[in-house]
């Protein structure tokens, strides 16, 4: 299985878990809000599951009307394929 982070969106805010593996978690949930600030420390921690698994993570997340849309338009600017249930 390829590492896929999985977020619950919701109005300002998300929260994160990686899974390395099936069933395998990597660190504690995480949380940042749909902020420059926020998203750049969602991109950084990103990077540091693509660094433990070696490959790019997917991301998958809940439609949520437009709340979703910061974080779809910022992993799309980085490159990273984030996939919209």
């Amino acid at each position: 299985m390829n590492p896929v982070i999985g977020l619950d969106v919701s109005k300002g805010e998300s929260h994160v878990q990686a899974f390395l593996d099936r069933g395998i978690t990597h660190g504690k949930i995480f949380r940042f809000k749909h902020d420059l600030e926020g998203l750049v420390s969602f991109l950084n921690y990103v990077r540091e599951v693509e660094s433990a698994a070696g490959m790019r993570p997917s991301i998958v997340m809940e439609a949520t009307g437009h709340y979703h849309s910061p974080v779809v338009q910022f992993l799309d600017e980085h490159q990273y394929l984030n996939i919209v249930i």
